[in-house]
């Protein structure tokens, strides 16, 4: 009898079905398994608990709108490089609080919660299933992302595949899933348990299923390591949003009569862990002589009415040196003319940064109202 209840213990969630099938169920290979992914499982329910508590519980200024770590500007500071048009839905609830503000609550709960549950083993498998889905999500947003290297991308990568493991393996040995499974065996006899729980798969249903899960983490992972970096379909590169280098896009750059130039200036590449320093602006003309300049003094003290930031968080803003801004950054400047200063044609905006890079547009006459 001890024995015998020993198995019973060892195997909780063989049910008589599962038992009668030939393969892993009948071998007792599940609780080994379960045994085998306890490190990854626990990992992997802290990595995304830790995400959710920390908002909840550790940092509620993430939060807070009104705090400078509001998690608004992080999500913003993943749309220069997003995936598959991601960045033009973060744009839209970026635009439309209460969406942007119920988005990052959900997100953040969804990972606290099944963060939890793979911790202590409830719901294994459909805990395992949100945070593949988490982490899905969180490559096409985040991927490009990496002082040193595509940090993001690695994380992504790794959660994805561990997120598969524990779908595969569940938890059928010390966990809460387990011990539901011994207090009520006629719910683990459910096959709906074993695909939201825990408990063994026929072989001819995981086989197909391993392989499947396997060749669709292949292909994320390589695929969006060959966009970011090449080095298996193309040759090593940086990556189409450098994750390193600032880089500003200027568009609709405009004169007036009065000789003001506006214009709108997007931060697409760069670091989101320091801001852009834009430190001088020259109007050229089409030989590159200079017409007009607005130095550090001129951009530092631009007013509020002359800088019109499309976003609420990250934003461009007078700096003890020019002008300063976060990541994603997207804003509409005017910069004040001369009296009497007459623009020539095809003339040319230039913006320097501190580190002495130049971003250019051409600038156009401004269309009579």
């Amino acid at each position: 009898m001890t024995s015998t209840r020993t198995v019973l213990r060892e195997t909780p969630l063989l049910s008589k079905n599962a038992a009668s099938e030939p393969g892993l169920a009948a071998s007792g290979a599940w609780p080994l398994m379960a045994y085998a992914m306890l490190a990854v499982r626990f990992v992997q329910g802290f990595i995304y608990w830790g995400g959710g508590s920390r908002r909840f519980i550790y940092a509620p200024q993430k939060l807070d709108p009104h705090a400078a770590s509001w998690m608004a500007n992080k999500f913003q500071s993943a749309m220069p490089g997003a995936l598959l048009g991601t960045g033009h839905i973060v744009d839209f609830l970026l635009r439309h609080f209460a969406l942007l503000y119920t988005s990052i609550i959900v997100f953040s709960a969804i990972e606290l919660f099944f963060g939890l549950f793979l911790m202590v083993g409830f719901l294994t498998r459909l805990s395992a299933l949100a945070t593949m889905g988490l982490s899905f999500v969180l490559m096409l947003l985040y991927g490009w992302q990496g002082a040193t290297c595509i940090d993001e991308w690695t994380m992504a990568s790794c959660n994805f595949g561990m997120g598969v493991a524990l779908f595969l393996a569940g938890s059928s040995a010390w966990s809460v899933d387990a011990a539901i499974a011994r207090r009520k065996p006629e719910l683990a006899a459910r096959p709906w348990f074993n695909w939201v729980a825990s408990g063994p798969l026929a072989s001819s249903v995981l086989r197909p299923l391993a392989l499947v899960l396997t060749v669709v983490t292949m292909a994320f992972v390589m695929l969006t390591y060959n966009y970011y970096r090449g080095a298996i379909l193309t040759p090593f590169h940086s990556g189409p949003t450098s994750p390193t280098v600032h880089h500003l896009t200027l568009t609709h750059a405009t004169s007036s009569a009065d000789g003001s130039i506006t214009f709108t200036v997007y931060l697409d590449g760069g670091t989101p862990e320091a801001p852009v320093h834009v430190v001088d602006a020259k109007l050229l003309d089409a030989s590159g002589k200079v017409q007009q300049e607005w130095g550090p003094d001129v951009l530092a003290h631009l007013p509020q009415s002359a800088i019109v930031n499309d976003y609420a968080y990250n934003k461009f803003k007078p700096a003890l040196l020019g002008l300063a801004a976060g990541m994603g950054a997207r804003a509409t400047i005017t910069l004040p003319g001369t009296p009497g200063q007459t623009i020539a044609p095809e003339s040319i905006l230039a913006l320097q940064t501190i580190d002495n890079r130049v971003f250019k547009a051409l600038v156009q006459p401004r269309a009579a109202q």
